[in-house]
């Protein structure tokens, strides 16, 4: 289904449905937006039990099949999706993850299918098997140590691999290889559901929140070169491990993870979807989505009930986004069996705020890979552009900052070939264009 965004300008959300044929694809599990032609349309990647499909995006939301040499979309159970740009390739490189492999006698457990890598070669693609796999239901490029490299984290889920798996972060080498211990990578495993990323205490480097049945993991980077991190303190109030209303007391099953400051303090704030697999008694099957509001000492308070979006529908998927242009963050839950939710934000007494939108150059042109830095008062709030993560479906859109009551920002990007611009002044409350000119960084309204 496609909903047309028709919200006036600081208006009601509203939307409607136009749905074109391209879109009507069975056994869909997951759409996630990039422009992967260049021409400055966004692109569907359609996730599937069955062939994977590349929908070319054109004028007024239509899409048709995209053929790419080299591209084949196989016949996998995918549950996950990540592309990235690596050098100055025409094409990004495409990452797939597949779930348990439907023709094994043997299965469902232990019967984790491999995942599938496509690297660009001048105009099309080469494959390469990522093996290994171990049932990933979230799979993200990163840039983690800001390194000038993508590597690709796997969250994999232990109720299909049982034994033997692990999560999983490859090294995009030419060959790409898996981090072990001797690089500073911890084993460790999980029922693993969902990534995001977010600098969430200005330090300069990225926290991973990874969604699970049970704890919800927040982890910290604690070296400077190496991939090694660690859980944040139970008193940070982040691991959202049981139900907080519905009275239902067992674990909590963590999906979708979505970062984003929804009263514009300054603070990012986290909403993650929550639901029963489908019967599973040992979870809880009344469970409620969270969204856990960062307080300023850096803790986390529950306020999913205050704030209205305390469904106990099995949801899934979500995304944090503006969707009328008044400067807030919205919110849009897709749920398993149940009917798509979208919550309006009606948060008074916010702070300031900003939208960033890069404009890249030549093919990626949404300059994946970036890395933006918006200066407010003593902190820098850092944000890498990408594609994946979450949980079945990924948003293209502006970058929005809360800013508190700051009336004056910076902002500063490493673009993808690694240049740097200098730090421009930014007017609060409004959405901008930015774009590298030679070493000079141009804004405009957008």
């Amino acid at each position: 289904m496609l909903l047309r965004n028709q919200s006036a300008h600081g208006g009601v959300v509203t939307f409607e449905d136009d749905t074109p044929d391209a879109l009507m694809l069975p056994g869909t599990t997951g759409f996630y937006p990039l422009d992967i032609d260049g021409d400055g349309w966004l692109d569907l990647v359609a996730l599937r039990v069955g062939e994977n499909r590349i929908l070319k995006g054109g004028a007024e939301c239509s899409f048709e099949p995209m053929d790419v040499p080299g591209f084949d979309g196989g016949d996998a159970w995918t549950t996950a999706f990540s592309a990235t740009w690596e050098r100055q390739d025409a094409l990004p490189t495409l990452a797939f993850g597949n779930y348990v492999d439907r023709d094994d006698p043997k299965g469902p457990f232990e019967a984790c299918d491999e995942n599938d890598l496509f690297r660009a070669e001048g105009n099309g693609y080469v494959h390469t098997v990522l093996a290994p796999g171990y049932c990933p239901l979230s799979i993200l490029f990163s840039d983690w140590g800001r390194l000038g490299r993508a590597d690709l984290r796997m969250s994999n889920d232990r109720h299909y691999y049982v034994k033997g798996g692990a999560e999983q972060l490859w090294a995009m080498e030419t060959t790409p290889r898996l981090y072990g211990e001797a690089d500073g990578w911890a084993t460790h495993m999980l029922w693993g559901m969902g990534i995001a990323e977010r600098d969430l205490d200005f330090d300069g480097k990225t926290e991973v929140f990874l969604s699970s049945m049970g704890d919800q993991r927040l982890m910290k980077r604690v070296s400077a070169e190496a991939p090694t991190f660690e859980d944040v303190p139970y008193e940070m109030g982040i691991s959202a491990h049981r139900p907080y209303t519905g009275g239902d007391g067992r674990p909590s099953t963590g999906w979708h993870i979505s970062f984003g400051d929804v009263d514009n303090d300054g603070l990012d704030d986290v909403f993650i979807a929550k639901g029963n697999v489908q019967q599973m008694p040992g979870a809880a099957m009344e469970d409620p989505n969270n969204l856990l509001i960062q307080q300023e000492n850096g803790t986390f308070a529950e306020q999913g009930d205050v704030a209205g979006i305390a469904t106990l529908a099995r949801s899934r998927g979500a995304a944090l986004v503006d969707m009328n242009h008044d400067g807030l963050l919205d919110l849009a839950v897709v749920n398993r069996r149940a009917p798509l939710e979208i919550y309006q934000n009606v948060t008074e007494s916010t702070g300031n705020w900003v939208a960033l939108t890069l404009m890249g150059k030549e093919a990626n042109s949404q300059a994946v890979g970036a890395f933006i830095e918006v200066k407010v008062g003593d902190h820098v709030h850092l944000r890498e552009i990408t594609v994946g993560g979450g949980h079945a479906g990924g948003v293209s859109g502006p970058q929005h900052f809360g800013l508190g009551d700051a009336e004056k920002v910076e902002v500063r990007v490493r673009w993808p070939d690694g240049t740097q611009g200098d730090w421009i002044e930014v007017p609060v409350n409004g959405s901008w264009r930015v774009w590298s000119e030679g070493p000079v960084t141009v804004l405009s309204a957008y």
